[in-house]
């Protein structure tokens, strides 16, 4: 079952108007979340981001935060779905705001790839880190889409994005994070990334660990010379980063320690509330 529009129905009865400008220009925002034990994480941050999002686009968010979180745990019990991938989709609508949630069966990353790391290129597209948009998590998503269509075709796991000044700003799905000299780099979101939620719960904990964290402006050679580097998002968690356009990112098993170190630690939150 999905929920559209004040209603639960099967997937293959979900229809809407094809003349909504949400479905002719992309006009909309969504939050992709995961849901483990059916209890979503950061919710109240996706929500948060949901309703900025929706205000920045001129769009009604048409539920508070308590009928949302409902209606997802419905939908995680209906569908008998422990596990999860959930999103919701708000889009302009001829009258209102239009509004899709969906949950799907969460298919984890291989273990593989937690130990082996990925490979990324970098994309021939470019983040247009001047427009606010770059900063919203909207429905218009062709940057990523052609990004990621990019490291498909090179046979590699994500796409490294960066400005019109050539400086980093994330991947394709994730966000992007480097250590050196005991310091934790990230994009700043001036540079043009999203500020993803599970970003946000790095940062949290590299605070927490009296780690030092520099967010600035950084270049594609800043990255090829760092110890380590990895990637987060809600649905992978922390990802080791190991090549970048095959320069090879650190060197020993030393290169992914401060990843494998958050990623049990974000792991903890998972288990364990957040």
């Amino acid at each position: 079952m999905v929920y559209l529009n004040g209603k639960f129905v099967a997937p293959e009865e979900a229809k809407i108007a094809v003349d909504d400008p949400g479905f002719l220009y992309g006009w909309g925002v969504f939050e992709t979340m995961r849901a483990y034990r059916q209890k979503i994480v950061y919710l109240d941050a996706h929500l948060k981001r949901l309703r900025e999002g929706a205000a920045s686009t001129v769009l009604k968010c048409p539920y508070p935060p308590a009928k949302f979180k409902k209606i997802i745990q419905q939908l995680l019990e209906t569908n008998a779905l422990p596990d999860a991938r959930v999103r919701i989709s708000l889009w302009k609508a001829k009258s209102a705001s239009g509004i899709l949630i969906t949950a799907d069966k969460y298919k984890p990353c291989p273990a593989q790839k937690y130990k082996s790391g990925f490979s990324a290129c970098v994309s021939s597209c470019c983040q247009n880190f001047r427009s606010g948009l770059a900063r919203i998590k909207s429905m218009n998503y062709l940057l990523y889409r052609l990004a990621s269509l990019e490291a498909e075709r090179k046979k590699c796991d994500e796409a490294v994005i960066l400005n019109a000044e050539g400086y980093l700003t994330e991947a394709s799905r994730s966000n992007i994070f480097f250590a050196k000299d005991k310091r934790l780099f990230t994009p700043a979101l001036e540079c043009g990334c999203l500020d993803g939620i599970t970003r946000q719960a790095i940062l949290h904990l590299a605070e927490k660990q009296q780690l030092e964290v520099c967010a600035g402006s950084f270049t594609l050679q800043d990255l090829y010379s760092a110890e380590e580097a990895f990637l987060t998002n809600s649905l992978l968690g922390v990802m080791p980063l190991s090549f970048v356009e095959g320069h090879r990112i650190g060197r020993g098993p030393a290169r992914f320690l401060l990843a494998q170190d958050f990623a049990k630690k974000y792991n903890a939150l998972l288990k364990h509330g957040n």
